[in-house]
């Protein structure tokens, strides 16, 4: 990917109000597995979600995204330090991070200059850690419409980019020695409104929104009322995390 395309600016705020934060369990076992806890680097970080997390483990975190919108959003920390910056091209020092971080951005980058990137900033014993998470699953007649709608409603404005995230990251290229890791959920108590502004916060859905000039959430509404009820009922929604983590060969 020679040149950044922003597919976020323009729903920052959305993002940062509906994305689900990942578990702290997530956090605890990545700073178990580096010998030294000094700096973290949240790469694409998005609206700083992970960076202030990960601040609960590391004395500083790194922050970078290339989108000024995003970090313009990005939940403030003493400890974090934003920047915009694309990955591929940080200003971090060789051999000075703990941890490399990407959470639910890696399939946007080039992947040998970030990986070259990364080999050059890890210390000797640092880990990579790159997960995604897909769509919610709440229950079964939920579960049905949410598929539909990623698929069909708003699936041909989805960037080819995101199919490694269906593909459960199984197939991006990752040159590390892997670390088998345990299974990681997202979880978090919707109402309604959360749900459909979660969906409103996806890519795709703004894509269809410019091209199309409706909002696809419009018609998907009355569907999700007639299943939920009260719109004030909490329901349980969860996510999967697809992790891979690693080390740099011998």
């Amino acid at each position: 990917m020679a040149t950044f395309n922003d597919n976020f600016s323009k729903q920052a705020s959305i993002y940062a109000q509906y994305r689900p934060s990942y578990p702290h369990e997530l956090y605890d076992y990545l700073s178990e597995l580096t010998p030294t806890h000094e700096l973290a680097w949240d790469c694409g970080t998005g609206n700083g979600q992970s960076a202030i997390h990960l601040a609960d483990f590391y004395d500083s975190v790194y922050a970078s995204d290339p989108s000024e919108a995003q970090i313009t959003n990005a939940f403030a920390h003493d400890r974090v330090t934003y920047k915009v910056e694309k990955a591929e091209e940080s200003t971090l020092k060789d051999q000075s991070v703990d941890l490399v971080a990407i959470a639910q951005a890696i399939h946007w980058f080039d992947y040998d200059k970030f990986y070259a990137e990364v080999k050059r900033v890890l210390k000797k014993g640092g880990i990579i850690a790159t997960w995604a998470y897909g769509i919610p699953s709440i229950n079964k007649e939920l579960d049905v419409l949410i598929k539909h709608f990623h698929q069909k409603t708003v699936g041909p404005y989805w960037p080819i980019e995101t199919r490694s995230i269906d593909q459960e990251y199984t197939t991006i290229p990752f040159p590390f020695r892997e670390i088998e890791p345990p299974e990681f959920y997202i979880r978090k108590r919707f109402k309604m409104e959360d749900l459909l502004g979660h969906l409103l916060s996806w890519s795709a859905t703004q894509r269809f929104i410019e091209q199309v000039g409706q909002n696809p959430i419009d018609q998907l509404r009355p569907e999700v009322e007639k299943i939920w009820g009260n719109p004030q009922l909490v329901k349980d929604a969860v996510w999967k995390i697809y992790l891979r983590v690693g080390k740099i060969p011998a």
